[in-house]
């Protein structure tokens, strides 16, 4: 089939895979690349990206003009397809014979056309895109500087709704347009900054040094090949499994950040995202299983293969599980050479060429939740490279920037403010998305049937789905397909965490159970010993903030081979291989805790106070009886010669503990525990769960301050809260959430910035389902998304308000939640400010606003919906009787959609604030003179009391028309227009004439 019947054929499946997010990111890339090939014209350029239409109908446009190009301009289309979407997004599409040999052949062609500056800048347009997003500074300093730039032309490109590679390619367009002298002044730039860097790299590496080099290299990949973190279960390679995760920039504060353009791994140690840069350290944070590791594993092997990283020569990665084992004082050399890779030539040049070239230079460190020590400003300075410290010293300095620069992973609990001051930036991983399931499941099994029908389980379940979000459970759905496919006959389908780790645990047993395909009610009772075993080793080493153990640990706990066999515990490769003693580690973090859960439930022996002070952790101090003593490495000083062990990194490991232990005694396990512990050992267990629930949860409830006079009584839950309501959703007691709702009385409930993702939602929604009266239920700047959208449904009903603001949902989990919204009589608010929904969403929002004639605040600013969705709520403003407040700040609806509303809103008797603050408009798609004349007969309406207005570009013409409709109203608050296209001396007359209009 030829390339043109390819694109013809595919119309629709490539017009959703690139437009899927809301983002025009996916096409402006392709863009640029047909543009470098010089299968586009300037002018084709111009008439696909017109500001102001949706990346849908942009992207029909370029699939119009590329078909009518012929077959080769379609080949490379194609190409460029293949190329610009993710895997997850590939799948289903066939991309015909578009070979990389031609494309480059292609790119070879238009080179050979670089006659001038302004032709070079388009065939390296992709290049310079990737090279521009963390110079856009520099290169509008240098075209400033030169004449070429004006300040106008700086603020075009520095509008906050563009991403740093839209910014790219506003720059690029913008110089451009500027002609053959600023093409030249921006090239100039990148020859300076590039082909002539700082003379300390001038110079070639020594021979030693390219050597060392090499060997790191080949230890680094060899390191990195196969996924370290589920290694002992199979030969799972990187390369085949690895699948990309969301990153997102911390929020560092109120502003907002813009949606549209997603992190990737060469911004981890990119300059996006900067926020302090005298600093050098990079965190990347994430919960538990969120795929930390691997993230980090990925780009160790990109290092060692030259496909990333390309600005350091020497990568250096530690785990800092292996250096809480490390009990000598230690030279930063030593540290280097005896945990990394010792080199071959001359130790003395390599590490002087280390010392003089520190930006050459990067370090890893994967885990800093995992050691044994705690982050202090007071920790000694130890600046010296060649002078023996305690490890973590050397550590905490490099951390500090005092020796070299980072990258640091680790659970955000345990990154405290002190260390956070030293911090470039902070990234956060969030997991999988929906398409990240679809692509990882796909990659776990080659088999397409088989690869189908998990993903059919798993749409069909969603609390599941949610579950999958996270890496590791995601890995865990995959590996346990079997069990998961035959749940149906009689059998509960996997809702909660505890039966994910329950069907792992099962599918462990099964796996080594001789000569058998079932295993009977029974099971557990039948591996209880290695169970037991286990389960010791795993709470004896959260206690003493234990994760690597050597033979003697193992015997003390009486583990055998029979259950290392069993495949939960893995050869601690980097620790076996410099020891002569085998050394061993669970498969993730999370296996253990649930192992150290399997013995508090399971064990009749234990102390009656165990699981009280498991679930008193905001109050733990070191207890002897919780905190076991380890051998060698695990062992904690108690004379001050080392700080107490790092409290922030234990506690959340033992809330995980204590959600397993809180979903191993639900009564819907209980038959699967009764044949190894007695019924009345489980009763007493379990009421002490749900005691101790109780408490935790008025501890909550009585920090509730008395509402202020005039306002509403709210409730800021904190992590801690949501802890226990995961706990509550472990249980699966409708009773246990009831009562425990009863108690809480607040008519709003905050939980903003408490990493809330699907897997809380789900747990959110069971519990806040059994409230006796309406909430405000705000959940911004979380990572709720569309799954976790999907899960809160369940508990709209009590919600009179939801407050969804930057939390990644697109139109598609919008439409779930009005579907369902327009159902409930008391859902009356809601807020989404800073997602990523465009005007697909918009009908959605009309149909609601037909519907509910009760409905009161609709707030959808700064989102990416043009005059064309503006134009659709209007359709339903317009029989909509009761909306008091209209937000819609930071869109792009021009004249036309500011004109759609007005008259949609002319004759409104409830409308009291309506905020239209275009925020970037003055380039795009701006409010002028003739939208503000269509607003003001809003203004004579009697109920308006306040109009936002600001930055836009109003003349004085528009506000003209706005004086004269204030004139006839009286009430109206005032009318916001700043940053609009007015002179100093229009402003002073007209805040004169008439002081409600704020500029």
């Amino acid at each position: 089939m030829s390339a043109r019947q390819l694109v013809l054929r595919q119309r629709a499946e490539l017009l959703r895979a690139l437009c899927c997010g809301g983002s025009s990111e996916g096409l402006e890339s392709v863009l640029d690349l047909l543009l470098s090939w010089g299968m586009l014209f300037w002018e084709d350029y111009q008439n696909v990206r017109v500001p102001g239409r949706t990346p849908c109908a942009n992207t029909r446009v370029l699939l119009d003009l590329v078909y009518t190009k012929g077959d080769e301009t379609c080949r490379l289309l194609l190409a460029a397809f293949k190329q610009v979407l993710p895997e997850a997004q590939r799948a289903g599409l066939s991309f015909g014979n578009c070979q990389t040999a031609d494309i480059e052949n292609t790119r070879d062609d238009t080179k050979e056309l670089h006659g001038t500056a302004i032709q070079t800048l388009q065939t390296d347009r992709p290049g310079l895109v990737r090279r521009l997003r963390d110079r856009i500074e520099g290169a509008l300093e240098v075209l400033l500087h030169t004449g070429s730039f004006t300040p106008s032309d700086c603020d075009e490109v520095h509008l906050p709704l563009y991403t740093p590679s839209q910014q790219a390619r506003r720059l690029l367009d913008q110089v451009r347009s500027k002609g053959e002298p600023a093409a030249k002044v921006l090239l100039q730039y990148f020859q300076q900054t590039e082909d002539h860097p700082s003379p300390s790299i001038q110079e070639a590496p020594p021979k030693e040094c390219l050597s060392y080099q090499k060997k790191l290299r080949s230890t680094v990949s060899a390191q990195s090949h196969f996924l370290s973190t589920y290694g002992g279960t199979s030969s799972l390679s990187l390369e085949d499994i690895y699948t990309e995760v969301q990153l997102e920039l911390a929020q560092g504060g109120s502003e907002a950040q813009p949606q549209t353009g997603a992190l990737g791994l060469e911004d981890v140690v990119g300059l996006v995202g900067t926020l302090n840069q005298e600093a050098d350290t990079v965190l990347v944070s994430g919960e538990a299983g969120s795929g930390k590791s691997t993230l980090l594993q990925r780009l160790h092997l990109l290092w060692a293969r030259g496909a990333a990283l390309h600005d350091f020569f020497l990568l250096f990665p530690f785990s800092c599980r292996r250096l809480s084992s490390e009990q000598r004082e230690l030279s930063l050399r030593e540290l280097l050479f005896l945990h990394c890779c010792w080199p071959d030539g001359d130790q003395d040049r390599i590490f002087q060429f280390i010392l003089d070239h520190p930006h050459l230079i990067l370090f890893t460190f994967d885990g800093l939740d995992e050691l044994m020590q705690s982050f202090s400003d007071s920790e000694q300075r130890h600046c010296c490279p060649t002078q023996c410290a305690p490890v973590p010293t050397l550590l905490f300095n490099l951390l500090q920037g005092s020796l070299m620069k980072g990258v640091v992973t680790s659970r955000p609990e345990a990154v405290g403010p002190t260390l956070k001051r030293y911090l470039r930036k902070e990234l956060l991983l969030k997991g999988f998305s929906p398409g990240g399931i679809d692509c990882f499941v796909r990659k776990h099994h080659r088999d397409p049937t088989v690869a189908t029908r998990v993903l059919e389980s798993l749409r069909s379940n969603t609390a599941l789905l949610g579950l999958c979000h996270i890496p590791v459970f995601c890995w865990i759905v995959s590996k346990c397909y079997k069990e998961l496919l035959g749940c149906g006959e009689g059998e509960a389908s996997p809702q909660t965490i505890t039966d994910v780790y329950l069907m792992i645990l099962q599918h462990f047993f099964q796996r080594r159970a001789s000569q058998r395909n079932t295993m009977g009610i029974g099971w557990v009772q039948e591996h209880q010993d290695t169970a037991l075993h286990l389960g010791q080793l795993a709470m004896e080493g959260l206690g003493a903030s234990c994760y690597v153990f050597t033979g003697t640990e193992l015997q003390k706990c009486a583990v055998t081979e029979e259950d290392i066999c069993m495949g939960f515990l893995i050869r601690s490769k980097d620790l076996s291989s410099s020891t002569n003693c085998k050394h061993y580690e669970f498969l993730h973090i999370t296996m253990q805790c649930f192992f150290a859960a399997l013995y508090i439930v399971l064990n009749n022996n234990l102390d009656r106070s165990t699981i009280p002070k498991l679930f008193q952790l905001q109050d733990r101090q070191p207890q002897p009886g919780f905190h076991r003593m380890c051998l060698g490495h695990c062992l904690i000083q108690q004379e001050g010669a080392l700080k107490e062990a790092n409290t922030a990194a234990e506690t959340p490991n033992l809330q995980i503990t204590a959600t397993f232990v809180s979903g191993l005694l639900s009564q819907r396990h209980r038959s699967l525990l009764l044949l190894s512990c007695p019924g009345p050992t489980l009763d007493r267990k379990s009421k002490q769960v749900v005691t101790c629930l109780s408490k935790g949860m008025q501890k909550h409830f009585k920090s509730i301050p008395r509402p202020v006079e005039g306002e509403k009584k709210s409730m800021h839950a904190m992590p801690g809260f949501v802890w226990l309501i995961k706990c509550i959703h472990e249980m699966q007691d409708s009773r246990i959430a009831r009562d425990t709702m009863a108690k809480l009385e607040v008519e709003h409930l905050k939980l903003t910035y408490c990493n809330i993702g699907p897997v809380e939602c789900t747990a959110l929604a069971y519990v806040l389902q059994h409230l006796r009266n309406p909430v405000g239920l705000q959940l911004d700047y979380n990572y709720v998304g569309d799954v976790g959208v999907e899960q809160l449904l369940p508990c709209l009903h009590v919600c009179h308000s939801v407050y969804l603001r930057h939390n990644n949902i697109s139109d598609e989990g919008i439409r779930k939640l009005i579907e369902k919204g327009i159902q409930c009589e008391r859902f009356q608010k809601i807020a989404l400010f800073n997602n990523k929904l465009t005007d697909a969403c918009t009908e959605c929002f009309a149909h609601l606003l037909k519907m509910k004639q009760n409905f009161l605040s609709l707030r959808l600013g700064n989102n990416n919906i043009t005059a064309a969705g503006a134009g659709q709520l209007a359709e339903g403003l317009r029989f909509n009787r009761s909306l008091q407040f209209l937000g819609l700040w930071g869109n792009k609806i021009g004249d036309k959609g500011a004109e759609a509303i007005a008259n949609a809103l002319k004759d409104s008797q409830t409308l009291v604030w309506l905020r239209c603050m275009f925020h970037g408009s003055l380039v795009d798609n701006g409010v002028g003179s003739a939208g503000a004349c269509a607003l003001a007969p809003l203004i004579r309406n009697s109920t308006l009391e306040e109009l936002w207005l600001t930055k836009n570009c109003i003349t004085r013409t528009g506000v003209e028309c706005l004086i004269l409709a204030l004139e006839s109203n009286t009430s109206v608050k005032a009318v916001w227009l700043r940053g609009n296209e007015l002179s100093p001396e229009e402003v002073e007359e007209m805040t004169q004439r008439e002081p409600r209009l704020t500029f």
